[in-house]
């Protein structure tokens, strides 16, 4: 009699709240969220194009560094910052990882820092150092040393009023896609258009951070005006943290070190694209969301990218009398290392970095100017309804072409290198290490294989 009654209130239960729905029980994870200006109130060299003369002539926007922090105590905590620059520079991140792992216990692969690629953002120090092809006047120079400082300075203090704004949050995410990305070496050439979304919501609902990222330059403004703005990922952050008040909006670069946004140049088209990102991610947000319940682990293994044959002595006297200033510039250079008896370096320190929650999202997150077909090609060996790359992430020492890019040479093949200040262009099996260290990495359930 007992039994009966028991299975009889069980498929009562069962008819009342159907399988599907218990299995929905929302997962809640700690989050914190926050963002800092980090606009200097000085003029200073803007990044990324070689053209410019001279320092910054106002700001058009202002720019931002945001964190996102997940997870409590020391082996659970994760934390991700994003911050409109071209590209912070490994050291930049040392620094703050080494605060971050003195005042929180945050353990280094669990920090992320990931670059907008913004070319109309500060200078840091040391980052892309020849892009000017000449030494900048001292005073110049200190105010790039002064803002790399302030900078540090104000990622950490991101970081810790994230970890600080921790509440319970559920997290989600799922893909749309936006189309003004073009490859930019070949008419036609490949592209990844996805646009992965992460979104955090507190208990009623409301959005408290969103992370997206989309593969493409941030270079839609082009050198002038010399004025200091987001590009586009700095408009879509600024239109959807307009579209939902009280969220902190954070945007990535995919591998889109080959990608232009199409059409350029100009301020209203670094709006329109930033537009046409948010147009696309705020449907998305309309709709159910993958939901995340599993555990956030995180992996990162620091490698060696061996270097091409390095030039002689007698090759870099011939590049020292190049009309190029640039090409003279770096050779001159390495010259100068030579003569004082430093060697130069034979391989390239970089970092693969992996966050997976158990086996429904796994993120990669790859050092440097990554061209697209390292993405693609991710995607074909993984789930691709399971997997995100970003890049531009941690350090942004030079390009990394793939093989099909090594081959094909050109300005992401290897000419690049010498605003980078490296000596050469990567080896050719430069795709093979990263693809099989991010393998190798990632659990075995995100292979498309299995």
């Amino acid at each position: 009699m007992n039994r009966l009654r028991l299975l009889r209130r069980l498929a009562l239960l069962l008819f009342i709240c159907p399988l599907p729905a218990l299995a929905a029980k929302d997962t809640y994870y700690a989050v914190g969220a926050a963002q800092v200006d980090i606009t200097p109130d000085y003029a200073i060299w803007l990044n990324g194009y070689a053209a410019r003369q001279n320092e910054s002539e106002g700001v058009d926007q202002r720019i931002y560094a945001q964190a996102l922090a997940i997870g409590r105590g020391k082996n659970n905590l994760a934390l991700l910052l994003t911050v409109d620059n071209v590209g912070v520079p490994a050291a930049v991140r040392e620094e703050v990882a080494a605060r971050l792992a003195r005042k929180a216990g945050l353990r280094s692969e669990r920090f992320v820092l990931c670059s907008t690629h913004a070319h109309t953002a500060p200078m840091l120090s040391n980052s892309i150092p020849n892009i000017f092809g000449r030494d900048l006047p001292p005073a110049e120079q200190e105010r790039i040393n002064r803002y790399t400082r302030e900078l540090i300075n104000k990622l950490e203090q991101a970081a810790l009023a994230a970890l600080k704004a921790r509440q319970p949050a559920t997290l989600a995410w799922g893909q749309t896609r936006a189309g003004f990305a073009a490859n930019r070496r070949t008419a036609g050439g490949p592209v990844d258009h996805d646009v992965p979304v992460l979104v955090a919501r507190d208990k009623s609902g409301r959005i408290r951070a969103l992370l997206a990222s989309y593969a493409c330059h941030c270079t839609t403004l082009g050198h002038t005006p010399n004025r200091i703005c987001g590009d586009w990922a700095g408009y879509a952050r600024e239109y959807l943290e307009r579209d939902h008040p009280g969220a902190v909006v954070l945007v990535a670069i995919g591998c889109g070190a080959d990608a232009n946004p199409q059409p350029r140049v100009g301020l209203e088209l670094a709006q329109q694209h930033g537009r046409t990102l948010a147009d696309a991610i705020n449907p998305l947000l309309q709709q159910p969301l993958k939901p995340l319940h599993q555990k956030l682990s995180c992996q990162a293994r620091a490698i060696a990218l061996p270097f091409d044959t390095l030039p002689s002595r007698a090759e870099w006297m011939t590049r020292a009398q190049s009309n190029n200033q640039y090409i003279a510039y770096h050779a001159k250079k390495n010259l100068a290392r030579l003569d004082r008896g430093e060697p130069l370096p034979t391989q390239l320190p970089y970092l693969v970095q992996t966050w997976n929650f158990g086996r429904e999202l796994g993120m990669v997150f790859l050092t440097g100017e990554v061209v697209v077909d390292y993405s693609l090609r991710l995607k074909r060996e993984c789930d691709p309804s399971r997997l995100w790359v970003i890049a531009y992430a941690n350090d942004v020492p030079c390009y990394i072409p793939s093989k099909r890019i090594w081959h094909e040479g050109g300005y992401e093949g290897g000419y690049a290198m010498i605003y980078f200040d490296r000596p050469t262009r990567l080896a050719e099996g430069t795709e093979e290490l990263i693809i099989s260290t991010t393998h190798e990495l990632l659990p075995r359930e995100f292979d498309a294989a299995r």
